[in-house]
């Protein structure tokens, strides 16, 4: 959002670095963070615990295959995989849709947050453009941790997928955000 108002990069990149070491002293005071960093680095070292739900998603994503199992058909929503309607449900979308389905889900995402800056950068007033671009980057960040989490590629989070997951809250603000955003988009100057 800064970067969009006019911040300068190297100024971002400075608070960057001085918060680099709060985090790591943030992450070693705390024995459960830490836990969860090296849940993450090697989920198997203790696979019936911390590890337990990074492994039933991988072991969703490798069952889907190409194709999938089929609607309906996974097998690891049914005891294996914790919150497989919430936190999970790319895993069971992978499981039962395969790799066509999880592509599909991303596409879709990619093609919500360029829609989301082609709203902001044309928005008549300064507002409209910061208020359509932290919108859009809202219900994409969390839809980029959710996904790279699931995938294995960070930290779990517990971050709801926008649009998919179940839950009443979650759906009703990503519905309120693009309702913004459609009301942005109808805005000329």
């Amino acid at each position: 959002m800064m970067c969009i108002a006019g911040a300068r990069l190297t100024h971002m990149m400075m608070l960057v670095f001085m918060f680099i070491p709060v985090g790591v002293m943030l992450i070693l005071f705390k024995g459960y963070r830490l836990a969860r960093l090296t849940a993450f680095l090697d989920p198997w070292k203790d696979a019936g615990n911390t590890g337990f739900q990074l492994i039933q998603s991988l072991i969703s994503f490798g069952s889907g295959g190409v194709t999938g199992q089929g609607i309906g058909d996974g097998m690891q929503k049914l005891f294996y995989l914790p919150e497989p309607h919430t936190d999970f449900i790319l895993a069971v979308i992978a499981e039962e849709s395969g790799f066509i389905g999880v592509t599909i889900v991303i596409i879709m995402f990619i093609f919500f947050l360029l829609r989301g800056f082609m709203i902001a950068f044309r928005a008549p007033d300064l507002f409209g453009t910061l208020l359509a671009a932290g919108l859009t980057m809202l219900i994409t960040m969390q839809a980029f941790i959710n996904i790279a989490g699931v995938m294995g590629l960070i930290p779990l989070k517990g971050l709801a997928l926008p649009f998919l997951s179940y839950g009443g809250t979650s759906f009703v603000m990503s519905m309120l955000m693009v309702g913004i955003l459609l009301n942005i988009s109808t805005q000329r100057t």
